[in-house]
C-alpha cells in the first residue's frame, strides 16, 4: 500500500476520533455521558469534550412534554359506564434519574396515569365527577408527581379532557338536562309574571293616588275660590246697605211715597198677571194724599247728622268688614297654591316609596 493512501486513511481516522469526542448539546438538552458502562456526569447546553470511541452520551429534552392518556372505559360508584381521557404535562428534573430508574419515562408515566384515573373515579359518583373536575385533576397531580418522582419526572398538570357517559345513562342525563332547563324556563316565566303583576299593581296605585290628589286640589281650589266669593259677596251687600243708610237718611216720607210709587208702575209694566205687595197698600194711598195735601201734614224730617248714624249702625269698618285689596288677594292665591305643591310633592314620594324595591327570595330565584 502506497504512503499517500495510508496518510489519507490515517487522517479520517485522526478526524472520526476527533469527531466522536466533540459533543454539542442544544440548549433545551442535557446530556448524560456514560464512560465504559458507568455513569461519568450530565453534560450542559454547549460544546462538550468526551472520550472519543469508548464514550455513549444520551440526550433528555428538558422541555415540557405533552402525553396523550387514550380513552378508556370506567366504572363509577354509582354503576355508570363512563369514557375518560386526559391529558398530562411532564418535564424531566433528574436526565440520570430518568434513564436509570426507568425503562421508558413516557410509557410510565401513562400507564400509571391510566392507572390512577381508575382507581380515583372509581371511588366517585357520576354527578360528583363532573361537579369537582378540578379538584380531581388537583389530586391526579399531586399523586403522579409523588411516584414519578423517583423517575426524575415532574407531573405539571394533569386535566380531564371528556367524561362521556355510554349508552342509558347519557339518554337519562340527556333527559334529567331537558327536565331542569324546562324547570328553569317555568321559574323564570312565573318570576316575569310575578314582577309583571307587581308593576301593574304598582301603577294603579300610583294613579289612584295622583287622581285623589288632583280631586283633593280641585276641590280644595273651588272651595277656597268659594270662600273668597261669598266675602266679598257679602262684603258687597253689606257696603250697598251702608250706603242705602246713608242716602235714606236725608229722605222725608214724602220722598219714601214716590219712590213707592215708581215701584208700583215698574210692577204694572210687567206682563205678571199676579202681583203681589211687601206691605200695606193702604198707607201707601194714605201717604200719597197727604202728599197731595188731601190728607192731615206731613211733619218735616230733617238729614240727619253722620256721626249720630254711627253710633246707631256703628263704624264701616266694623259694619262691612276689611275688604281686601288685590295684592292680598294675590298672596292668598299663591300660599294657597304653594300648599298644594307642597302636598303633590309629599304624595308623590308617598307613592314611590313602596315600589323602590322589589324583592324576591332566593329560593324563587332562577338556578343558574
Amino acid at each position: 500500500m502506497s504512503p499517500f493512501i495510508l496518510a489519507i486513511i490515517f487522517v479520517v481516522i485522526f478526524v472520526w476520533i476527533l469527531i466522536s469526542a466533540i459533543r454539542i448539546i442544544q440548549p433545551w438538552e442535557q446530556g448524560v455521558y456514560i464512560l465504559l458502562g458507568r455513569y461519568k456526569k450530565t453534560l450542559n447546553p454547549g460544546v462538550n469534550m468526551v472520550v472519543p470511541v469508548i464514550s455513549n452520551v444520551v440526550r433528555m429534552d428538558l422541555r415540557t412534554q405533552v402525553l396523550d392518556v387514550r380513552p378508556q372505559e370506567i366504572i363509577t360508584k354509582d354503576n355508570s359506564p363512563t369514557k375518560v381521557d386526559a391529558i398530562i404535562y411532564i418535564r424531566i428534573m433528574d436526565p440520570k434519574k430518568a434513564i436509570f430508574e426507568v425503562e421508558d419515562y413516557r410509557a410510565a408515566t401513562l400507564n400509571l396515569a391510566q392507572t390512577m384515573l381508575r382507581s380515583e373515579m372509581g371511588e366517585m359518583e357520576l354527578d360528583e365527577i363532573f361537579s369537582n373536575r378540578v379538584a380531581l385533576n388537583e389530586r391526579l397531580r399531586s399523586q403522579l408527581d409523588i411516584e414519578t418522582d423517583i423517575w426524575g419526572v415532574k407531573v405539571e398538570k394533569v386535566e380531564i379532557q371528556e367524561v362521556d357517559p355510554v349508552g342509558p345513562v347519557k339518554t337519562a342525563m340527556e333527559k334529567q338536562t331537558a327536565a331542569e332547563r324546562l324547570r328553569r324556563a317555568a321559574i323564570l316565566k312565573a318570576d316575569g309574571e310575578k314582577r309583571s303583576a307587581i308593576l301593574r299593581a304598582e301603577g294603579d296605585k300610583r294613579a289612584r293616588i295622583l287622581e285623589a290628589e288632583g280631586i283633593k286640589q280641585a276641590n280644595i281650589l273651588e272651595a277656597e275660590g268659594g270662600r273668597l266669593a261669598r266675602i266679598l259677596l257679602a262684603q258687597g251687600e253689606s257696603q250697598a246697605l251702608r250706603v242705602l243708610t246713608l242716602g235714606a237718611s236725608t229722605l222725608d216720607r214724602k220722598a219714601l211715597t214716590v219712590l213707592s210709587l215708581n215701584t208700583l208702575k215698574r210692577l204694572g209694566d210687567g206682563q205678571a198677571t199676579k202681583i203681589v205687595f211687601p206691605f200695606e197698600l193702604t198707607r201707601l194711598i194714605e201717604g200719597a194724599a197727604e202728599y197731595i195735601g188731601a190728607g192731615r201734614k206731613v211733619p218735616e224730617v230733617g238729614a240727619e247728622d253722620y256721626k249720630d248714624l254711627e253710633k246707631i249702625i256703628g263704624k264701616v269698618e266694623d259694619v262691612i268688614g276689611k275688604i281686601p285689596s288685590p295684592e292680598e288677594l294675590k298672596r292668598e292665591r299663591e300660599k294657597i297654591e304653594k300648599d298644594i305643591q307642597e302636598e303633590a310633592r309629599k304624595t308623590e314620594e308617598m307613592a314611590k316609596r313602596p315600589s323602590a324595591k322589589l324583592d324576591i327570595p332566593d329560593s324563587e330565584m332562577p338556578i343558574a
